[in-house]
């Protein structure tokens, strides 16, 4: 092997490849090379946080994957963007802050992953974080990520929407990133002085500065390299060039939980069955490479709204036009926030232990991607089933690099998510006509009063769900036969490589993903470099202790 020029290589400048770059190169003791396929993130559409539906909806920004025909959404196929940029898709999301449930993690160690239960990952979360109301036993007040609430949910529509769920019986939750997830409550973001505050801004921006840094951009990594079961470099493309590189101590890919599983099957790691009608050699059979993939569904609940409060006011050219100049001057205003400012988790049912339904609220009804906006005032509440039972893969269909992976997620394969749906309509409806929204209660747009069987409620979620851009699981963490990595984030039986990303979560958690990407950066940089793990959390989880027998905190005070 060629003398190399890093001890570590890492691959995607995402959610976790910029924590990794920023945490392996602090002491300066290590050499590192970052590789990224993407570009420049100084972009206004990037940095102004409510601009977030242009980003992941621009080539140059994202990778715009498509699954295979979903055969229970109607044969479907469901947009997939992936971060293709400096913060990959931190860049490019919706800058939700939500960690997952603390059982989320226990279950992680249930699985085999060893190490990552909430007592053990809770001080990485806050170790990452900088909140905005400032640290506890919780949350940090040191940590590169700025997180608040945006506006501190200065229109009233934030506030009735958790009124409305108290009425209803639910639990209120001062912070559901703190002791208690359950319950209605104000939702945090990764934004901070205004601006969008993505792992680059947050933590590869400052360590760029550092001579032992390398960040390379516009590069698309084609393969691992391998000698025998040994890791030793990577090969990639820039300006058409291909051109192999060494690393000293390891490979770590961070390409995300379709790049990654792909890149590993790239480099003839994985199912030998699919490698070999992809046309490449198996170099080393590992079956979970590619299974076990999960994501998040949504839907938009929408109502007509009765006061003429709704950002649905705010949609024309001249309205978004002074909203850009007052951020451009000044960094606050509605330009300064993703405007899901207050949320909710829930259990779907009694005997669900923690919430696997959760609310992002948003005082206007439009779509996700920014278009198709309702004409006149409404609001909508973004509702989805968190805890999938269905599962999917992500396959390479050839050797050549540049072709997209088959992807396939069998979203409502399985009848439990079916019913998970079913819940978020019907109690949905309950929430929204409790006394708190009476002011603001119009006629209900989507799905429509109409909708109210098993059978109408299923067609209406086939046709009418979205990702809420949530992969993950695709290269699963654990020691079972699926497993891809060991808990210490190592690929089983190759020496010098590893995944760090959301791809070796064991199952999703209750929330977005770009919270808890980071806390397994976090904790993975210490096992890379040896170091002993943070000091573990015992700080007391708050949950229902009537789970078992009902499905919230309280009788409704009204019931449909």
């Amino acid at each position: 092997m060629k003398e190399a020029q890093y001890d570590y290589i890492i691959v995607g400048a995402g959610s976790a490849g910029c924590v990794l770059a920023n945490r392996l190169t602090e002491d300066g003791q290590y050499r590192v090379l970052l590789l990224e396929t993407g570009g420049s993130d100084k972009s206004i559409f990037i940095q102004m946080p409510t601009a977030l539906s242009i980003p992941m909806n621009t080539d140059k920004y994202a990778w715009q994957f498509e699954t295979e025909p979903e055969p229970y959404l109607d044969n479907r196929r469901m947009h997939c963007p992936r971060g293709k940029v400096l913060g990959g898709s931190s860049s490019i999301n919706g800058m939700v802050y939500v960690r997952g449930h603390a059982r989320d993690f226990d279950e992680w160690a249930a699985e085999g992953a060893e190490g990552w239960q909430y007592s053990q990952v809770l001080p990485y979360f806050k170790k990452a974080e900088t909140w905005a109301f400032g640290g506890d036993a919780y949350r940090g007040d040191a940590g590169p990520l700025g997180v608040n609430n945006g506006n501190n949910m200065q229109n009233p529509l934030y506030q009735a929407f958790v009124d409305a769920g108290k009425d209803a019986g639910y639990f209120e939750t001062a912070d559901y990133n703190g002791a208690q997830q359950e319950g209605f409550g104000p939702m945090h973001m990764t934004v901070r002085h205004g601006r969008r505050w993505s792992t680059a801004n947050a933590y590869l921006r400052p360590a760029m500065q550092r001579p032992n840094l390398t960040v390379v951009t516009h590069a698309q990594v084609h393969k691992v390299l391998l000698e025998g079961k040994t890791a030793t470099g990577v090969r990639y493309e820039k300006a058409g060039q291909v051109q192999d590189v060494q690393a000293a101590k390891e490979v770590i890919l961070s390409a995300g939980s379709i790049g990654s599983p792909h890149l590993l099957q790239l480099s003839g790691i994985g199912n030998p069955e699919v490698l070999k009608q992809a046309g490449i050699d198996v170099q080393h059979a590992l079956p979970g490479v590619g299974a076990n993939l999960q994501d998040h569904l949504e839907f938009y609940f929408q109502f007509r709204c009765n006061q003429p409060v709704s950002l649905n006011r705010k949609l024309d050219w001249w309205s978004k036009f002074k909203i850009g100049v007052r951020w451009i001057l000044k960094k606050d205003g509605l330009g300064a926030t993703n405007h899901f400012e207050s949320c909710g988790f829930i259990r779907s049912k009694a005997g669900v232990e923690w919430p696997d339904l959760q609310y992002h609220f948003l005082p206007a009804a439009m779509r996700y991607d920014g278009r198709e906006a309702f004409a006149g005032d409404g609001f909508q509440l973004h509702i989805g089933h968190n805890k999938p039972k269905s599962r999917g893969f992500v396959h390479v269909q050839s050797a050549d690099p540049k072709q997209a992976p088959k992807i396939q997620f069998n979203y409502l394969q399985h009848e439990a998510d079916r019913e998970g749906f079913r819940d978020c309509v019907r109690l949905t409806r309950e929430i929204i006509n409790q006394p708190a929204m009476d002011a603001y209660r119009g006629a209900e747009i989507q799905p429509g009063e109409e909708v109210t069987t098993d059978e109408q409620i299923d067609a209406f979620v086939r046709q009418a769900v979205e990702s809420a851009y949530h992969p993950s699981c695709s290269c699963k963490m654990g020691t079972d036969d699926l497993s891809v990595v060991d808990p210490q984030t190592r690929v089983q039986g190759i020496e010098n490589l590893r995944v760090v990303d959301s791809s070796i979560f064991p199952t999703i958690p209750n929330g977005n993903l770009n919270a808890p990407t980071i806390m397994v950066a976090e904790r993975a940089a210490d096992l890379i470099r040896g170091k002993e793990p943070l000091p573990p959390s015992d700080a007391p989880v708050i949950m229902d202790e009537h789970w078992q027998t009902r499905q919230r905190s309280g009788e409704a005070k009204r019931v449909l």
